[in-house]
């Protein structure tokens, strides 16, 4: 559950983000007096973040949805590939999860986005294995009238000098049978700001109101909303501009707005959530990437709008709101199977590359391939969700080569990370190195120097980021905190410097990064003999 402790809950005010850290893209229903958000995972495994709420101020993390290889495969994905902008919906008791799982995207070119269908009768699951849609976009959405659903999504357009994003598309979805059935009909093409996609429909007092993200995922992102009195169309958007942004006003201390979805509780009290992302430096580079908020809405001249047109940092919540339940805080690794706070890029945990019953009360990783692949990485990972934070892990493994390395990583992707790592000297013997990846580029903030370390016993390593800065610690199991390395630049793992990255790298690739820091700990044996590290603990601040 995300922390509130610093939080004036007795006020009952919600703070943005209600979601901290990398969860982008909400999709918000309110269910049997909850309000229930999902949200995008890209490359990580499993899928689809799923959080509950009684109250909007707090959030319990619920199990992923995607869970099986047969829902989500992931293994070669690109990175800020996988998983995209899922929507949840519900009706006739059963729950409706759409999304794109991306298999490659090229600004100038195709995007292969298959789009699927699960269902489940309980959050909890069972959830169903998929259903293939259409691949001709992305950001699905279902929209439920009476006995008939439709399904929204964006239309790309592939061919050279065209209109990438080429407008919102309708199909009716049977549900019961779980196929598309009828014509695909293009209803709304997007305002000038553009890129136009994350469609959302509601209907309300004979309108509908159709709901879009616009000008990219960026600092000119925005919610746009248009109506109109037949489902198909024509929509005509809000003459007074966009119902959300945060372009142009950079005192704001919630930047990139934009990509809503719309619900209302049972007393017709609206609310808007919407993804976000807060600068950590003046240079705008987003750490935490893109995380979840909410906004409170009123309904003036027949539109659904925000106060000013911009994201607030609190909303108030209705006294008679219930508190969310806070259920115990699990700790360490005392359990058969890995929390939701812990994903792993692309690849579905199983016994070959990680046990949590070996040694009981310990994760044990063997290691496989470099943290630079898009394939078999023995990685486990957890958000960072604060500007200020601070991540210990305790590590058992004997490294006897070079090539085998395991150890504490800060890490965007495959191409961006800072890894302090246990490994092995010829001269020296079980020693700590620090890499940094850098659009591939592997650099040495050692300079070369090799810090010998004990032979025997536990070692503890720990990241502590302080806005733009790394900073790195090492100890034996009972010695003190030892400064590993100058301060490093925790911006690397940014969508902004992803998007620098992906420009500089001229190779066709989106110029936008779309996930947020992790902490983790990575496992690499390239001898074949599987390295076994043990994790012992970890600890986070922040």
């Amino acid at each position: 559950m995300t922390s509130t402790a610093n939080r004036h809950v007795d006020l009952r005010v919600a703070v943005n983000p209600v979601l901290p850290g990398f969860h982008p893209d909400p999709s918000i229903i309110r269910v049997d007096g909850e309000f229930v958000v999902a949200t995008s995972t890209f490359q990580w495994f499993p899928g689809v973040a799923l959080h509950r709420s009684t109250d909007l101020v707090d959030w319990e993390a619920l199990p992923h949805p995607l869970t099986r290889r047969t829902q989500l495969d992931l293994r070669g994905v690109p990175d800020s590939g996988g998983v995209w902008a899922p929507d949840l919906s519900f009706v006739d008791g059963l729950f409706h999860l759409v999304y794109t799982t991306v298999q490659g995207y090229n600004v100038d070119g195709f995007y292969d986005t298959p789009n699927f269908h699960v269902s489940s009768p309980s959050l909890r699951g069972p959830w169903s294995d998929p259903v293939p849609l259409h691949a001709r976009g992305f950001d699905p959405a279902l929209y439920h009238e009476d006995d008939r659903t439709y399904l929204l999504s964006v239309q790309w357009d592939h061919r050279p000098a065209r209109r990438r994003f080429a407008g919102i598309v309708v199909q009716e979805f049977d549900r019961s049978a779980r196929k598309l059935v009828g014509p695909a009909e293009v209803v709304f093409t997007g305002t000038e700001l553009g890129a136009t996609e994350g469609p959302h429909l509601y209907r309300k007092d004979g309108w509908y109101y159709l709901v879009v993200a616009e000008g990219g995922t960026g600092y000119q992102h925005a919610v746009t909303v248009a109506r109109s009195r037949l489902l198909t169309g024509p929509y005509d958007p809000d003459p007074a501009g966009p119902m959300l942004t945060s372009a142009r006003r950079p005192d704001l201390p919630l930047q990139k707005a934009g990509h809503g979805c719309l619900v209302a509780d049972e007393d017709g009290r609206w609310y808007l959530a919407h993804l976000t992302a807060r600068p950590v430096d003046e240079a705008g580079h987003c750490v935490l990437g893109r995380e979840t908020a909410v906004q409170a809405v009123r309904w003036t001249d027949g539109w659904p709008r925000v106060d000013g047109g911009v994201p607030a940092t609190t909303v108030a919540v209705p006294e008679h709101y219930p508190s969310t339940p806070r259920p115990p805080q699990s700790t360490g690794f005392h359990t058969t199977e890995l929390g939701p706070q812990w994903q792993t890029p692309r690849r579905a945990p199983d016994p070959s590359w990680l046990s949590l019953g070996e040694r009981p009360g310990v994760l044990r990783l063997r290691g496989d391939q470099s943290p630079a692949s898009r394939h078999d990485v023995s990685l486990v990972a957890r958000r960072q969700t604060s500007a200020r934070a601070g991540f210990t892990a305790v590590v058992d493994t004997r490294p006897t080569s070079y090539q085998q390395m395991a150890g504490l990583l800060h890490y965007y992707d495959s191409s961006l990370w800072h890894w302090l790592h246990v490994t092995h000297d010829e001269r020296y013997g079980r020693c700590l190195a620090v890499l940094t990846c850098d659009l591939g580029t592997l650099r040495d903030p050692l300079a070369g120097v090799v810090v010998p370390w004990p032979d025997e016993g536990p070692v503890r390593l720990r990241a502590e980021v302080d806005r733009a800065e790394l900073r790195l610690h090492a100890a034996t199991a009972t010695g003190p905190w030892r400064r590993i390395g100058p301060v490093l630049d925790a911006t690397l793992v940014s969508d902004e410097h992803a998007a620098r990255s992906a420009v500089a790298g001229g190779d066709g690739t989106p110029v936008e990064g779309f996930t947020g820091a992790f902490f983790g700990v990575c496992a690499t044996d390239l001898t074949g003999q599987r390295l076994v590290c043990d994790v012992l603990d970890t600890a986070i601040t922040g």
